[in-house]
Protein backbone atom coordinates (compact mmCIF):
# COMPACT_ATOMS: atom_id res chain seq x y z
CA UNK A 1 0.00 0.00 0.00
CA UNK A 2 1.06 3.38 -1.06
CA UNK A 3 0.23 7.09 -0.37
CA UNK A 4 -1.59 8.54 -3.19
CA UNK A 5 -2.75 11.74 -3.76
CA UNK A 6 -6.07 12.25 -6.01
CA UNK A 7 -7.62 15.99 -7.17
CA UNK A 8 -11.01 16.19 -7.20
CA UNK A 9 -12.66 18.81 -8.67
CA UNK A 10 -16.31 19.50 -7.03
CA UNK A 11 -19.32 22.05 -7.10
CA UNK A 12 -19.34 24.94 -5.01
CA UNK A 13 -22.07 23.78 -2.55
CA UNK A 14 -23.07 22.85 1.32
CA UNK A 15 -22.88 19.59 2.23
CA UNK A 16 -20.35 18.24 -0.78
CA UNK A 17 -17.17 18.07 1.52
CA UNK A 18 -19.38 15.82 4.11
CA UNK A 19 -20.38 13.63 1.12
CA UNK A 20 -16.52 13.07 -0.62
CA UNK A 21 -15.48 12.72 3.20
CA UNK A 22 -18.08 10.58 3.95
CA UNK A 23 -17.43 7.96 1.05
CA UNK A 24 -13.68 7.96 2.42
CA UNK A 25 -15.43 6.62 5.95
CA UNK A 26 -17.36 4.22 4.99
CA UNK A 27 -15.19 2.26 2.70
CA UNK A 28 -12.90 2.10 6.19
CA UNK A 29 -10.29 4.78 4.71
CA UNK A 30 -8.55 7.29 6.71
CA UNK A 31 -7.60 10.71 5.10
CA UNK A 32 -4.27 11.38 5.67
CA UNK A 33 -4.49 14.78 4.34
CA UNK A 34 -7.08 17.45 2.88
CA UNK A 35 -7.24 20.71 1.63
CA UNK A 36 -10.12 22.45 -0.08
CA UNK A 37 -10.40 25.55 -1.73
CA UNK A 38 -12.15 27.33 -4.55
CA UNK A 39 -10.37 26.73 -7.93
CA UNK A 40 -9.86 28.49 -11.88
CA UNK A 41 -13.51 27.92 -12.65
CA UNK A 42 -16.20 29.90 -10.98
CA UNK A 43 -18.59 27.73 -9.03
CA UNK A 44 -16.65 25.16 -8.24
CA UNK A 45 -13.33 24.19 -5.75
CA UNK A 46 -10.15 21.72 -5.98
CA UNK A 47 -10.31 18.69 -3.34
CA UNK A 48 -7.01 17.39 -2.62
CA UNK A 49 -7.03 14.11 -1.05
CA UNK A 50 -4.39 12.03 0.16
CA UNK A 51 -5.67 8.51 1.20
CA UNK A 52 -3.04 5.36 1.75
CA UNK A 53 -4.17 2.15 -0.24
CA UNK A 54 -3.21 -0.56 -3.32
CA UNK A 55 -4.05 0.88 -6.64
CA UNK A 56 -7.46 -1.52 -6.80
CA UNK A 57 -8.68 0.08 -3.57
CA UNK A 58 -7.70 3.72 -4.78
CA UNK A 59 -9.45 2.84 -7.83
CA UNK A 60 -12.72 1.97 -6.21
CA UNK A 61 -12.74 4.68 -4.30
CA UNK A 62 -12.66 6.84 -7.46
CA UNK A 63 -15.47 4.93 -8.98
CA UNK A 64 -17.80 5.50 -6.03
CA UNK A 65 -16.77 9.53 -5.90
CA UNK A 66 -17.76 9.65 -9.24
CA UNK A 67 -21.01 8.79 -8.82
CA UNK A 68 -21.40 11.59 -6.79
CA UNK A 69 -23.51 14.15 -8.31
CA UNK A 70 -21.68 17.20 -7.13
CA UNK A 71 -17.92 15.73 -8.45
CA UNK A 72 -16.93 17.04 -11.59
CA UNK A 73 -13.76 15.10 -11.88
CA UNK A 74 -11.28 13.05 -9.69
CA UNK A 75 -7.95 12.43 -11.13
CA UNK A 76 -5.17 10.38 -9.11
CA UNK A 77 -2.10 12.10 -9.73
CA UNK A 78 0.11 10.34 -7.77
CA UNK A 79 2.28 8.66 -10.52
CA UNK A 80 2.05 12.09 -12.80
CA UNK A 81 4.62 14.35 -12.45
CA UNK A 82 3.25 16.95 -9.88
CA UNK A 83 4.29 20.00 -7.43
CA UNK A 84 3.30 19.06 -4.09
CA UNK A 85 3.27 21.85 -1.23
CA UNK A 86 2.16 22.33 2.52
CA UNK A 87 2.37 25.61 4.77
CA UNK A 88 2.98 25.31 8.17
CA UNK A 89 2.53 27.63 11.49
CA UNK A 90 5.00 27.05 13.93
CA UNK A 91 5.22 28.74 17.29
CA UNK A 92 8.47 28.38 18.92
CA UNK A 93 9.89 29.02 22.43
CA UNK A 94 12.47 31.38 22.16
CA UNK A 95 13.69 33.64 25.02
CA UNK A 96 15.46 36.83 23.58
CA UNK A 97 19.17 35.36 24.20
CA UNK A 98 20.63 33.20 22.30
CA UNK A 99 17.93 30.54 21.54
CA UNK A 100 15.99 33.49 19.58
CA UNK A 101 18.84 34.14 17.18
CA UNK A 102 19.25 30.42 16.72
CA UNK A 103 15.44 29.39 16.15
CA UNK A 104 15.99 32.86 13.28
CA UNK A 105 18.77 31.11 11.97
CA UNK A 106 17.19 27.71 11.37
CA UNK A 107 14.19 30.01 9.56
CA UNK A 108 16.31 31.64 7.73
CA UNK A 109 18.02 28.34 6.33
CA UNK A 110 14.11 26.36 5.41
CA UNK A 111 13.31 29.99 4.41
CA UNK A 112 10.35 30.34 6.86
CA UNK A 113 9.22 33.90 7.41
CA UNK A 114 8.82 34.84 10.62
CA UNK A 115 5.24 36.37 11.46
CA UNK A 116 5.12 37.03 15.18
CA UNK A 117 7.43 38.15 17.47
CA UNK A 118 6.50 38.08 21.45
CA UNK A 119 8.73 37.97 24.61
CA UNK A 120 9.12 34.56 24.53
CA UNK A 121 7.99 32.96 21.39
CA UNK A 122 9.02 33.50 17.43
CA UNK A 123 5.95 32.05 15.43
CA UNK A 124 7.11 30.88 11.84
CA UNK A 125 5.25 30.26 8.27
CA UNK A 126 7.11 27.63 5.64
CA UNK A 127 5.95 26.32 2.87
CA UNK A 128 7.64 23.21 0.74
CA UNK A 129 6.97 19.95 0.70
CA UNK A 130 5.97 17.80 3.47
CA UNK A 131 9.35 16.33 4.42
CA UNK A 132 11.15 20.35 4.28
CA UNK A 133 7.92 20.99 7.09
CA UNK A 134 8.77 17.40 8.95
CA UNK A 135 12.70 18.20 8.96
CA UNK A 136 12.03 21.97 10.19
CA UNK A 137 9.79 20.93 13.13
CA UNK A 138 11.57 18.33 14.13
CA UNK A 139 14.71 20.56 14.23
CA UNK A 140 12.87 23.15 16.38
CA UNK A 141 11.42 19.97 18.57
CA UNK A 142 14.65 21.04 20.83
CA UNK A 143 13.44 24.75 21.52
CA UNK A 144 10.29 23.88 22.55
CA UNK A 145 7.32 24.23 19.87
CA UNK A 146 4.40 25.21 20.86
CA UNK A 147 1.93 25.06 19.10
CA UNK A 148 2.04 23.47 15.09
CA UNK A 149 -0.71 23.90 12.40
CA UNK A 150 -0.20 22.00 9.28
CA UNK A 151 -2.65 22.92 5.98
CA UNK A 152 -2.88 19.49 3.97
CA UNK A 153 -0.83 18.98 0.51
CA UNK A 154 -2.08 20.75 -2.49
CA UNK A 155 -1.10 19.03 -5.77
CA UNK A 156 -0.92 20.50 -9.14
CA UNK A 157 0.30 19.14 -12.17
CA UNK A 158 3.70 20.28 -13.88
CA UNK A 159 3.73 21.45 -17.07
CA UNK A 160 0.94 21.84 -19.82
CA UNK A 161 -1.27 18.91 -17.98
CA UNK A 162 -4.12 19.72 -15.81
CA UNK A 163 -7.08 18.86 -14.20
CA UNK A 164 -9.82 20.97 -15.32
CA UNK A 165 -13.81 19.79 -15.91
CA UNK A 166 -14.74 18.78 -18.99
CA UNK A 167 -17.75 19.71 -18.97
Amino acid sequence: MKAHTLSILVENRAGVLSRVTGLFSRRGFNIESLAVGTCEEEGMSRVTIVCIGDDAQIEQVMKQLNKLVEVIKVSDITENYHVERELALIKVAADPGSSRAEVMQIADIFRANVIDVSSKTITLEVTGPTQKIDALSNLLAQYGVKELIRTGKIAILRGTKTVISTK
